[in-house]
């Protein structure tokens, strides 16, 4: 992508990309609206910041097994969850 074409929008530095997919995939996705420069950047926002999630969270993963935390089960997991929606609640309860 070095070499692709960079131009100035407003603020922005825009580069414009070429890619090759199958016929049928392109044809889905034209169908779906989903060739629009806004749509593309939305897609690949949503997919950087899931890629950046789970990233975080093996790295997390990766902290609590070095420090010999034990795993928690499914039914702690949830009982965690529905704590913390309680307190959550409580809060946005009160004036």
């Amino acid at each position: 992508m070095a070499d692709s074409p960079r131009y100035l929008t407003g603020d922005t530095v825009v580069t414009k990309i070429q890619m090759e997919l199958p016929d049928a995939v392109v044809d889905a996705a034209r169908k779906a609206g989903l060739l629009t420069p806004e749509a593309l950047e939305r897609l690949l926002n949503e997919a950087i910041r899931g890629r950046r999630a789970a990233d975080s969270l093996l790295l997390i993963a990766e902290r609590v097994a070095a420090a010999g935390i034990a795993p928690m089960s499914i039914g702690e997991i949830n009982a965690e969850v529905k704590a913390s929606r309680r307190e959550r609640d409580r809060r946005a309860d009160r004036p």
